[in-house]
């Protein structure tokens, strides 16, 4: 059997870099601007039995992302710590304020610190236990510490109170790549690709989960429609498709 080379993802940056863009839940694409926004190291994982697993790297697609994106990609590190300040100011008068809790765990994110960050949306949940949002960001930032399991919850929990969401279905997919469970992956990416049929990365992260499991066929067909929305996605067809 051929082996795959896996891309195992730097998916926390792929998921994160907009999260905490975000002011509504329609202002969400995952996957926004995350090419220019660098990449993670490769991960070094030890070999499962069907497939190698060095030299991993991240597909390479990029939705173009909406103007509240962009806008918020032009904040500097001083801007959230203000609104840190601000946030933290707003709290001490009334500790159970949920949109100043959400607003100093996203800036918090931004900054790196996520397992502060994650206290903010523990608290902010604990006050609206039904808001898709706050699980949603919750979910990254645990992808950003690698708790794959916990991020996978929160994504589940996401899709429960929106099930329309389709950037929580391939967050879930992608963190269950990371866990190398690429056959429960491609579920997630289907149900992303029939929320929005146009939706490249989700195709080109399902093509890579097929190829992992040793379905050319599928893989090839997943990539090159991939590369048809977006030409960046090439590399990838490349490399797990042979083309």
């Amino acid at each position: 059997m051929k082996s795959t080379i896996l891309p195992l993802l730097a998916v926390a940056t792929l998921l994160f870099t907009t999260e905490c863009a975000r002011t509504t839940e329609t202002e969400r694409p995952v996957t926004s601007a995350v090419r220019n926004a660098g990449r993670e190291a490769d991960i070094a994982r030890a070999a499962d039995s069907t497939s190698a697993t060095a030299n991993l790297t991240a597909p390479t697609a990029v939705p173009e992302a909406p103007a509240s994106v962009e806008a918020a990609a032009r904040k500097t590190n001083t801007d959230y710590k203000a609104e840190i300040r601000t946030a933290d100011a707003v709290l001490k008068s009334t500790p159970r304020n949920f949109d100043a809790l959400l607003t100093r765990a996203k800036a918090k994110s931004h900054l790196k610190d996520y397992a502060d960050a994650i206290v903010d949306y523990n608290a902010a949940i604990r006050l609206k236990p039904t808001n898709a949002e706050a699980y949603y960001n919750r979910g990254l930032n645990r992808l950003k510490l690698k708790q794959y399991t916990p991020a996978i919850s929160d994504f589940t929990k996401t899709i429960k109170y929106n099930p329309q969401d389709k950037e929580a279905y391939f967050g879930r997919g992608a963190a269950k790549m990371q866990m190398f469970n690429f056959k429960s992956a491609i579920p997630d990416f289907t149900k992303a690709i029939a929320l929005d049929d146009k939706y490249a990365d989700a195709y080109e992260y399902r093509g890579i989960s097929y190829s992992s499991i040793n379905k050319p066929n599928e893989a090839k067909a997943d990539l090159e429609k991939a590369t048809q929305l977006n030409p960046e996605a090439a590399k990838s067809l490349r490399r797990y498709a042979g083309k």
